[in-house]
């Protein structure tokens, strides 16, 4: 019996990205968690976050922003989405959406129609970490593997640096 075909490695495959797969204690997915345990930094982690725009039909977007910085959810997102008002999507919605849980979501295997907006800070770093598609595993790729994506544009101010 052969095993089932992990659709983040095939669409990697399929884009030619230079990537490490890292796998991970499920139970250590969460990036604080994981940065902590594995040795890595929250300045090369990125977290991608599904937003919702409050709207009939809602729009969805993928977001992917450094560990270190906050979504801007209610300006430049808000904004961008073209609604009054925008939240991050339930964990529910999220998993509806993109197949994936919390811990896992990864612009690698998105919906190809959901846009994705990567922080122009991602750009920035050598190489970063998102994740892998479930909580058992993350990519490591330079981030210019994830303008391959379908719907990728980089956003100037998508996030902003904590006060303190």
């Amino acid at each position: 019996m052969s095993d089932p075909v992990d659709p983040v490695r095939a669409i990697l495959a399929a884009l030619e990205v230079e990537h490490e797969i890292i796998e991970c204690d499920p139970d250590l997915a969460d990036t604080a968690e994981f940065c902590a345990h594995y040795g890595y930094s929250m300045d090369e982690s990125a977290n991608a976050i599904v937003v919702m725009g409050k709207a009939d039909p809602p729009p969805f977007v993928m977001c992917l922003v450094l560990a270190t910085t906050q979504l801007d959810v209610n300006k430049t997102v808000r904004k961008r989405l073209g609604t009054r008002k925008a939240s991050f999507a339930p964990p529910d919605e999220t998993a509806e959406l993109t197949g994936m849980t919390l811990g896992g979501v990864t612009p690698f295997g998105k919906p190809d129609d959901l846009p994705l907006w990567i922080d122009s800070r991602v750009m920035e770093c050598d190489r970063v970490i998102v994740g892998g598609g479930s909580r058992d595993k993350k990519i490591y790729l330079p981030p210019s593997g994830l303008l391959a994506l379908p719907a990728a544009e980089v956003v100037e101010d998508l996030a902003r640096i904590p006060p303190g």
